[in-house]
Protein backbone atom coordinates (compact mmCIF):
# COMPACT_ATOMS: atom_id res chain seq x y z
CA UNK A 1 0.00 0.00 0.00
CA UNK A 2 1.32 3.40 -0.97
CA UNK A 3 0.05 6.48 0.88
CA UNK A 4 0.66 9.84 -0.79
CA UNK A 5 -0.37 12.57 1.64
CA UNK A 6 0.51 15.34 -0.83
CA UNK A 7 -2.03 14.00 -3.36
CA UNK A 8 -4.39 12.68 -0.67
CA UNK A 9 -4.34 9.16 -2.13
CA UNK A 10 -3.90 5.57 -1.01
CA UNK A 11 -2.57 3.29 -3.77
CA UNK A 12 -3.57 -0.37 -3.47
CA UNK A 13 -2.49 -3.15 -5.84
CA UNK A 14 -4.75 -6.19 -6.11
CA UNK A 15 -3.73 -9.07 -8.38
CA UNK A 16 -6.21 -11.62 -9.75
CA UNK A 17 -4.38 -14.94 -9.91
CA UNK A 18 -5.49 -18.44 -10.92
CA UNK A 19 -5.37 -21.16 -13.55
CA UNK A 20 -6.09 -20.58 -17.24
CA UNK A 21 -9.73 -19.86 -18.11
CA UNK A 22 -10.79 -19.52 -14.46
CA UNK A 23 -12.31 -16.07 -15.05
CA UNK A 24 -9.64 -13.58 -13.96
CA UNK A 25 -10.04 -11.32 -17.00
CA UNK A 26 -13.83 -11.75 -16.94
CA UNK A 27 -13.87 -10.38 -13.37
CA UNK A 28 -11.97 -7.26 -14.43
CA UNK A 29 -14.13 -6.82 -17.53
CA UNK A 30 -17.34 -6.99 -15.47
CA UNK A 31 -16.00 -4.55 -12.88
CA UNK A 32 -15.01 -2.18 -15.67
CA UNK A 33 -18.41 -2.44 -17.37
CA UNK A 34 -20.33 -1.65 -14.19
CA UNK A 35 -18.07 1.00 -12.63
CA UNK A 36 -18.84 4.70 -12.91
CA UNK A 37 -16.74 5.90 -15.89
CA UNK A 38 -15.64 8.90 -13.84
CA UNK A 39 -14.15 6.58 -11.20
CA UNK A 40 -12.28 4.13 -13.40
CA UNK A 41 -9.52 4.08 -15.95
CA UNK A 42 -9.71 2.41 -19.31
CA UNK A 43 -9.20 -1.35 -19.29
CA UNK A 44 -5.78 -2.25 -20.65
CA UNK A 45 -5.37 -5.82 -21.91
CA UNK A 46 -2.30 -7.41 -23.39
CA UNK A 47 -3.47 -10.51 -25.22
CA UNK A 48 -1.93 -13.01 -27.62
CA UNK A 49 -3.40 -14.00 -30.98
CA UNK A 50 -5.67 -16.57 -29.28
CA UNK A 51 -7.17 -13.71 -27.18
CA UNK A 52 -5.58 -15.00 -23.98
CA UNK A 53 -3.84 -12.79 -21.45
CA UNK A 54 -0.21 -12.51 -22.47
CA UNK A 55 1.23 -10.23 -19.79
CA UNK A 56 -1.59 -8.71 -17.73
CA UNK A 57 -4.88 -6.86 -17.72
CA UNK A 58 -5.03 -3.58 -15.80
CA UNK A 59 -7.67 -1.18 -14.55
CA UNK A 60 -7.70 1.49 -11.85
CA UNK A 61 -10.75 2.19 -9.70
CA UNK A 62 -11.23 5.17 -7.44
CA UNK A 63 -13.25 4.61 -4.29
CA UNK A 64 -14.81 7.09 -1.87
CA UNK A 65 -12.80 8.71 0.90
CA UNK A 66 -11.17 6.92 3.82
CA UNK A 67 -9.85 9.23 6.51
CA UNK A 68 -9.70 12.09 4.02
CA UNK A 69 -7.70 10.02 1.51
CA UNK A 70 -8.93 8.66 -1.84
CA UNK A 71 -8.16 4.97 -2.41
CA UNK A 72 -6.98 4.21 -5.95
CA UNK A 73 -7.29 0.49 -6.49
CA UNK A 74 -5.01 -0.89 -9.20
CA UNK A 75 -6.38 -4.20 -10.47
CA UNK A 76 -4.17 -6.60 -12.39
CA UNK A 77 -4.63 -10.11 -13.75
CA UNK A 78 -1.85 -12.56 -14.46
CA UNK A 79 -1.74 -15.11 -17.28
CA UNK A 80 -2.63 -18.56 -16.01
CA UNK A 81 -0.67 -20.60 -18.54
CA UNK A 82 2.28 -22.57 -17.16
CA UNK A 83 4.77 -20.95 -19.56
CA UNK A 84 4.19 -17.48 -18.07
CA UNK A 85 5.62 -18.13 -14.60
CA UNK A 86 8.14 -15.27 -14.86
CA UNK A 87 5.37 -12.88 -15.92
CA UNK A 88 3.28 -13.86 -12.88
CA UNK A 89 6.25 -13.16 -10.61
CA UNK A 90 6.74 -9.70 -12.10
CA UNK A 91 3.06 -8.74 -11.85
CA UNK A 92 2.84 -10.03 -8.26
CA UNK A 93 5.63 -7.73 -7.06
CA UNK A 94 4.23 -5.02 -4.83
CA UNK A 95 0.79 -6.62 -4.52
CA UNK A 96 -1.16 -5.67 -1.40
CA UNK A 97 -3.74 -8.45 -1.83
CA UNK A 98 -4.49 -11.33 -4.17
CA UNK A 99 -7.78 -12.65 -5.48
CA UNK A 100 -7.29 -16.30 -6.32
CA UNK A 101 -9.91 -17.21 -8.94
CA UNK A 102 -10.66 -20.94 -8.85
CA UNK A 103 -12.69 -22.72 -11.52
CA UNK A 104 -15.39 -24.72 -9.69
CA UNK A 105 -15.48 -27.48 -12.33
CA UNK A 106 -14.47 -30.90 -11.02
CA UNK A 107 -12.35 -31.30 -14.17
CA UNK A 108 -10.29 -28.25 -13.19
CA UNK A 109 -9.36 -29.24 -9.63
CA UNK A 110 -5.88 -30.30 -10.69
CA UNK A 111 -5.26 -26.99 -12.52
CA UNK A 112 -6.58 -25.05 -9.52
CA UNK A 113 -4.31 -26.98 -7.16
CA UNK A 114 -1.25 -26.45 -9.37
CA UNK A 115 -1.95 -22.71 -9.55
CA UNK A 116 -2.66 -22.46 -5.78
CA UNK A 117 0.67 -24.15 -5.01
CA UNK A 118 2.44 -21.91 -7.54
CA UNK A 119 1.01 -18.84 -5.83
CA UNK A 120 2.27 -19.99 -2.45
CA UNK A 121 5.73 -20.68 -3.91
CA UNK A 122 5.85 -17.22 -5.48
CA UNK A 123 4.76 -15.54 -2.23
CA UNK A 124 7.54 -17.34 -0.34
CA UNK A 125 10.03 -16.22 -3.03
CA UNK A 126 8.88 -12.64 -2.34
CA UNK A 127 9.49 -13.14 1.41
CA UNK A 128 5.75 -13.15 2.15
CA UNK A 129 4.07 -15.67 4.43
CA UNK A 130 1.32 -17.34 2.32
CA UNK A 131 -0.73 -17.96 5.45
CA UNK A 132 -0.69 -14.27 6.47
CA UNK A 133 -0.74 -12.50 3.12
CA UNK A 134 -4.21 -11.15 2.26
CA UNK A 135 -5.70 -13.66 -0.20
CA UNK A 136 -9.40 -13.83 -1.06
CA UNK A 137 -10.50 -16.94 -2.93
CA UNK A 138 -13.23 -16.61 -5.51
CA UNK A 139 -14.95 -19.89 -6.33
CA UNK A 140 -16.01 -18.99 -9.85
CA UNK A 141 -18.29 -20.76 -12.31
CA UNK A 142 -20.65 -21.99 -9.60
CA UNK A 143 -23.32 -22.48 -12.27
CA UNK A 144 -21.46 -25.33 -14.00
CA UNK A 145 -23.22 -28.72 -13.84
CA UNK A 146 -20.06 -30.40 -12.51
CA UNK A 147 -19.22 -27.68 -9.96
CA UNK A 148 -17.64 -29.13 -6.84
CA UNK A 149 -19.18 -28.19 -3.50
CA UNK A 150 -17.58 -25.35 -1.58
CA UNK A 151 -16.45 -27.87 1.05
CA UNK A 152 -14.81 -30.10 -1.58
CA UNK A 153 -13.00 -27.14 -3.14
CA UNK A 154 -11.82 -25.92 0.26
CA UNK A 155 -10.55 -29.38 1.14
CA UNK A 156 -9.11 -30.13 -2.32
CA UNK A 157 -7.12 -26.91 -2.40
CA UNK A 158 -6.26 -26.81 1.29
CA UNK A 159 -7.60 -23.28 1.69
CA UNK A 160 -6.99 -23.24 5.45
CA UNK A 161 -9.57 -20.62 6.35
CA UNK A 162 -9.03 -18.14 3.51
CA UNK A 163 -12.12 -16.08 2.75
CA UNK A 164 -14.10 -17.75 -0.08
CA UNK A 165 -16.73 -16.06 -2.21
CA UNK A 166 -18.94 -17.92 -4.65
CA UNK A 167 -19.24 -16.30 -8.06
CA UNK A 168 -20.38 -16.48 -11.65
CA UNK A 169 -18.21 -13.76 -13.16
CA UNK A 170 -19.75 -14.03 -16.65
CA UNK A 171 -23.10 -13.11 -15.09
CA UNK A 172 -21.49 -10.48 -12.80
CA UNK A 173 -22.41 -12.43 -9.69
CA UNK A 174 -19.87 -12.15 -6.89
CA UNK A 175 -17.43 -9.89 -8.74
CA UNK A 176 -18.01 -6.77 -6.63
CA UNK A 177 -18.25 -8.80 -3.43
CA UNK A 178 -14.87 -10.36 -4.20
CA UNK A 179 -13.28 -6.98 -4.86
CA UNK A 180 -14.79 -5.51 -1.67
CA UNK A 181 -13.39 -8.42 0.35
CA UNK A 182 -9.91 -7.90 -1.14
CA UNK A 183 -10.00 -4.14 -0.47
CA UNK A 184 -11.17 -4.77 3.08
CA UNK A 185 -8.36 -7.31 3.54
CA UNK A 186 -5.88 -4.53 2.79
CA UNK A 187 -7.52 -1.42 4.23
CA UNK A 188 -9.56 -3.03 6.98
CA UNK A 189 -7.03 -5.61 8.11
CA UNK A 190 -9.61 -8.40 7.56
CA UNK A 191 -7.10 -10.87 6.16
CA UNK A 192 -8.78 -14.20 6.93
CA UNK A 193 -12.34 -15.36 7.26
Amino acid sequence: MNINMRLGEIGVKIVYYGPPYSGKTTNIERLHATANPGHRSELTSMKNKEDRTLFFDFMQLELGQIGGLTPRINLYTVPGQVIYEATRQIVLRGADAIVFVADSSAKQLRENLWSWRQLKTQLVAMNCDPEKFPVVVQLNKRDLPDALSVQDLRKGLGLNGHRCIEAQARRDIGTRETLRAAVKAVLGADRRG
